[in-house]
């Protein structure tokens, strides 16, 4: 049986409860539970991977929803590189984060962001859940990694702000992440609550220096990160904690657009609070707009959070004053969207693998020779993290393939066992090896398959697409910071000229 509203559509509670929720669902059309609940009020709805095959079906989908809502803002997590819905069948046609601190060149960040806004705005999408603006400071980071432009505060600032301001002039608010940064754990939030033990000027200094240009920007919406930070709050993770999204964030660092939490089914929140006392506890600390739907994206879902924050409001527990400013919050950046003229003028479709190319970090040793024959591709898989997904495809075997008919290519896991090299060596027989690996220095298995390999075929070519953390090896060393399509196009290219 679906389930059915428990109050009445018109009460002006009940409407700012559905305002401040951004829920998702299944399908590439609109059930009628959701064009149900944005008639009641819902003014926000996040999309993912599953519910997008192609730029059209993605312009008839929102269309749909925009008949129910003029203004409904329609969120996506689309980050370019690794992280990618809107191109989650074939991979990015636009390099990260990581590519593009490895430039280093903000007017190329600008013209990428901007011209991914473009596409998404072009398919009735106004709000992106992107940049993330973390530090990566800890390399082992399991979750954000090339994510992010990289480790130094400043490079990471000024990519941030120009990332904000390319996505905004495209009429797409930005949403600038994780605050208060999300680079120093290696905890994945997605499984379990990080901890960010540096002090207070550490994160000053380090973490808060990229919010602070994203601020300076004008970037229309900051996501909380679900991590804990006792120098700033040592009993509630950031997402939950009124010290750092009203005392910092609003009241220190002067931000006054919309503040959106991580997906609430996380684990580091629905594993130890509930997303519903989660829920009421972010909108108390000064959150504005829940973001759900990843996991759990059902009627039954909106339902249970509205009905949890208008139990909590005529209970005592949230203020009314702050859900109605949180729900006021999301309607005035629903209006933004409507108002804001979208890009005009010449697209540059092939900005991304401009950008590819550009951020390509080659070593040659003497003995190196092109690819000139069908190599055998081998890729060393990890296990990917939620916010990548394992849909998406990687690597540079599709890519040589078009270049040079008849390469063959397999891809190995950490199950594959002790001796992947052996397997790998006898497979490939006389065909020269090109090896594939994502954060080598992360995975002790991936370099121990390499060891095997060069020691056996030191004319092996290795191609990093994740941090080039590691030492360079191989007879040719290509790192491309970054493992969307483009990056195995620019690799390509390099390996074979």
């Amino acid at each position: 049986m679906t389930a059915q509203p428990t109050t009445v559509s018109g009460d002006q509670l009940t409407r700012d409860a559905l305002a401040v929720l951004q829920p998702g669902f299944t399908g590439t059309e609109a059930p009628e539970w959701l064009l149900r609940q944005i008639r009641d009020g819902l003014t926000s709805v996040g999309l993912f991977g599953r519910n997008i095959t192609s730029p059209g079906q993605l312009s008839a989908l929102t269309a749909q929803l925009r008949a129910e809502r003029e203004d409904i803002l329609v969120a996506i997590d689309e980050e370019g590189g690794d992280v990618t819905r809107l191109e989650v069948v074939d991979g990015s046609s636009v390099p990260g984060n990581h590519a593009l601190g490895a430039v280093d060149d903000p007017e190329l960040t600008r013209a990428v962001a901007h011209e991914l806004a473009r596409r998404l705005a072009d398919c009735g999408v106004h709000l992106n859940w992107a940049p993330s603006a973390d530090v990566n400071s800890d390399p082992d980071n399991p979750v954000i990694g090339v994510r992010s432009f990289g480790s130094d505060p400043d490079l990471v600032a000024r990519h941030t702000a120009a990332y904000v301001e390319g996505m905004q002039s495209a009429g797409v608010a930005a949403c600038t992440k994780h605050f208060p940064g999300h680079g120093d754990t290696a905890v994945d939030s997605h499984h379990a609550l990080p901890t960010i033990g540096v002090g207070a000027d550490v994160l000053a200094a380090r973490d808060l220096t990229p919010f602070r240009a994203a601020i300076a920007a004008g970037s229309k919406a900051v996501m909380s990160a679900h991590i804990l930070v006792p120098a700033l709050d040592p009993d509630q993770p950031a997402t939950l904690s009124r010290r750092i999204l009203t005392g910092l964030l609003r009241e220190e660092l002067g931000y006054e657009g919309l503040i959106v939490t991580d997906g609430m089914e996380m684990q580091a929140i629905s594993a130890t609070y509930g997303i519903e006392l989660g829920s009421v506890l972010a909108i108390a600390a000064g959150a504005d707009a829940i973001c759900v739907g990843g996991g759990l994206a059902d009627e039954q879902t909106v339902i249970k959070l509205r009905d949890t924050l208008v139990a909590a409001v005529r209970s005592g527990e949230l203020a009314e004053e702050r859900l109605a400013d949180a729900a006021a919050r999301v309607r005035a950046l629903a209006a933004w969207t409507t108002a804001t003229p979208r890009a005009t003028g010449e697209r540059t479709p092939d900005i991304g693998l401009v950008a590819a190319r550009r951020a390509l970090e080659i070593t040659r040793t003497e003995e190196h020779r092109a690819l000139t024959g069908t190599p055998h591709v081998v890729s060393f898989a990890p296990v990917a993290n939620i916010a990548v997904g394992d849909e998406t495809p990687w690597g540079v075997a599709a890519e040589l393939a078009a270049r040079l008919p008849g390469t063959t290519s397999a891809s190995y896991t950490e199950q594959d066992g002790a001796e992947l090299a052996a397997r790998v060596l006898a497979e490939a027989g006389e065909r020269r090896l090109v090896a594939v690996v994502r954060d080598e220095h992360r995975h002790p298995w991936m370099a121990r398959a390499l060891d095997g390999l060069l020691a056996a075929r030191p004319d092996t070519v290795v191609v990093e697409m994740g941090i080039p953390q590691s030492a360079p090896r191989g007879s040719l060393h290509v790192a491309t910071h970054g493992a969307s399509r483009v990056c195995g196009q620019a690799a390509a290219e390099a390996v074979t000229t």
